[in-house]
């Protein structure tokens, strides 16, 4: 027997949480501002781990949005906002590295995703 939206919403409960619950979800900047939404997340293919996030922010009406890929560890989860808040501010976001609607990041590019983790001085692993 299938289980209803409902009754799936209800069995989230935890530490764990579905890949179709994090898309879409709001990003809050350290003011609380709303800055994006996730669009998908990335996993690392060897560990299991959510390695990235992409946000989308700018556009209107979801539209012409730019995709900033955020690493995960800089994304924390609100239940207060019912999202996920950064210290990365609108103004820093602004200047990192992103892909527009038209694009795609190249993820199998070491010195892209190298200098995306320098932006955002994320420790190389």
């Amino acid at each position: 027997m299938a289980m209803s939206r409902h009754e799936l919403d209800e069995r989230e409960f935890g530490n764990l949480i579905g890949s179709d619950k994090v898309e879409g979800t709001a990003v809050y900047g350290p003011d609380d501002a709303k800055i994006g939404s996730i669009e998908r997340v990335m996993i690392d293919k060897a560990s299991g781990r959510v390695s990235y996030a992409v946000l989308g922010f700018g556009g209107f009406l979801g539209l012409g949005n730019d995709h900033y890929p955020l690493p995960w560890q800089s994304l924390k989860y609100d239940t207060a906002l019912g999202g996920y808040r950064t210290g990365i501010t609108e103004s820093q976001l602004r200047g990192a590295p992103r892909y527009r609607e038209e694009g795609e990041w190249n993820w199998s590019d070491i010195a892209a995703t190298r200098a995306l983790n320098d932006y955002y001085g994320v420790p190389v692993v």
